[in-house]
């Protein structure tokens, strides 16, 4: 007997929501037009803003409007009769069943970055298949403080899992030599990284499988939901993207999980708090928060700010109610006094704030004195810092990013 609920949305605004509300109440849930309800075993479907046939399970159709107040209880568990079983742990035991089916006795390479998904899919991978996976992990310089070594402490030395570390740092920072163009760091980061990536899997026999983090919002970013074709979407923070010509076969196992989900994946598999429940980092690194040309001493300098900002977020016990935090090292110089001398130093920000899905963001409304507790810190820590500011502004009409 199926236990998904299938979601239509007509409204192109509504599906992610619905669907996020319903696997609250452990019910697997996804969202896809009418054609792909076909190819789906599915208990009942929510309709959104329209009208489907009908084929004999039982159909909710539900305004926008009505979505966030509505109870769905009656119709998953009265109508569709679904079990509340979509857990992590069910989730955990089933995709590690399919992993060994699908790979068999065959090799498997993952790009490790470090961040949450890859590090999921990474433990979740050796979970299923042990040695015959292989990680490869890119320390491109661009990394917060000590997150090469948490890295590798974490999966090589914790886990034991098959790691190859690359130091890629002197290859990224001549790359990045003279660009302060956002768009142009990204292309540059993530084809360098494809580069390295693909550099290093060379060396490696009788590889088959390559595994990476997609998420579901990611599928349905670059899905267009009526019609199932593929769309162009903005370049995102994500390195991403690794090239067909590698001819490995894909393993996504996280395709169908948001990004909550994913967290409480990584604790079923004994991944540790800081590791899971830390803040979303841009692919690029701090390559996209140091505004401005990046070269290895501003980045330093950035690196320094932001491990003041996390540490003194923990020491408060904020780091877990605040959904992203981040600094950024600003492309203008400010006149400052230090040890009574006039100095001329960077400008650095920071930045807190709480979101669902990053669509949306609002300021995390700290109080002066943690504020000025930070700014004391970091300028005088941070010998080239002169100036901190706090950015106040909600995601519309900014970005979370500064670029």
């Amino acid at each position: 007997m199926s236990n998904t609920i299938a979601i239509v949305d007509f409204s192109k605004r509504g599906g992610q929501l619905v669907a996020r509300l319903i696997r609250l109440q452990k019910v697997k849930a996804l969202v896809t037009n009418q054609q792909g309800i076909k190819k789906l075993d599915v208990a009942g479907v929510v309709v959104i803003d329209g009208e489907i046939e009908k084929q004999g399970y039982p159909v909710l159709n539900i305004s926008y409007d009505e979505i966030e107040s509505f109870d769905f209880s009656n119709f998953l568990f009265n109508e569709c009769k679904v079990q509340p079983n979509w857990d992590a742990t069910t989730f955990v035991e089933n995709e590690i069943k399919v992993i060994q089916k699908y790979v068999g006795d065959k090799e498997v390479l993952c790009a490790l970055s470090g961040g949450v998904d890859s590090s999921v899919v990474a433990a979740l991978l050796h979970k299923a298949i042990g040695n015959q996976l292989t990680a490869i992990f890119v320390d491109t310089g661009l990394l917060r403080e000590n997150e090469a070594e948490f890295v590798e402490t974490t999966f090589k030395d914790n886990f034991k899992v098959k790691l190859i570390v690359v130091d890629a740092k002197k290859d990224f920072f001549d790359a990045l030599k003279g660009v302060s163009n956002p768009e142009a760091k990204r292309k540059i980061i993530g084809n360098l990284f494809i580069e390295v990536f693909e550099r290093e899997a060379k060396k490696l026999k009788g590889i088959e499988f390559l595994a990476q983090g997609t998420l579901y919002t990611d599928i349905l970013e670059s899905v267009a939901i009526d019609s199932g074709e593929k769309v162009s979407i903005k370049s995102h923070h994500n390195v991403g993207g690794l090239p067909e010509k590698l001819n490995f076969k894909l393993v996504e196992p996280l395709k169908e999980l948001f990004k909550d989900e994913v967290r409480e994946v990584g604790k079923a598999l004994g991944l540790s708090d800081k590791l899971v429940y830390r803040h979303p980092f841009p692919g690029p690194g701090l390559a996209v928060r140091c505004i401005g040309e990046v070269t290895p001493q501003r980045v330093e300098t950035l690196r320094k700010v932001d491990a003041i900002f996390i540490d003194e977020l923990y020491k408060a016990d904020l780091y877990d109610k605040i959904w992203q935090s981040l600094a950024t090292l600003l492309p203008v110089k400010s006149v400052g006094v230090k040890e009574g001398r006039r100095v001329f130093e960077e400008v650095c920000t920071i930045r807190a704030i709480n979101s669902i899905d990053a669509t949306e963001a609002t300021i995390y409304p700290f109080d002066y004195q943690f504020l000025a507790k930070v700014s004391k810190r970091i300028c005088s820590e941070v010998d080239q810092v002169s100036r901190v500011l706090y950015d106040i502004t909600d995601k519309p009409p900014s970005t979370i990013e500064w670029e």
